[in-house]
C-alpha cells in the first residue's frame, strides 16, 4: 500500500494494489475509487483533502 498527498493541488492518494486500473468512478463528490478489471478497488483518491480531514499529511498505520 502507497499512500501520496501532493500538498499543491491538495490531493491525497492511497493506493492498495499495483494492479493496472480498469475503471474509475468518482463515488461521493471530490471520492474517487479506482477499480481493476475485476471489479475490486485498488485506490482512493480524495480531491480537495486538507478540506475533508484535518491533516491529509499525517496518517496512523495500525495492525492488528
Amino acid at each position: 500500500m502507497k499512500i501520496k498527498y501532493d500538498k499543491e493541488v491538495d490531493i491525497l492518494y492511497i493506493r492498495l494494489s499495483d494492479e493496472q486500473i480498469g475503471e474509475s468512478n468518482e463515488d461521493k463528490p471530490g471520492i474517487i475509487l479506482d477499480y481493476n478489471n475485476a471489479g475490486n478497488i485498488i485506490g482512493i483518491e480524495v480531491l480537495n483533502a486538507s478540506k475533508k480531514m484535518p491533516q491529509p499529511m499525517k496518517f496512523e498505520y495500525e495492525v492488528a
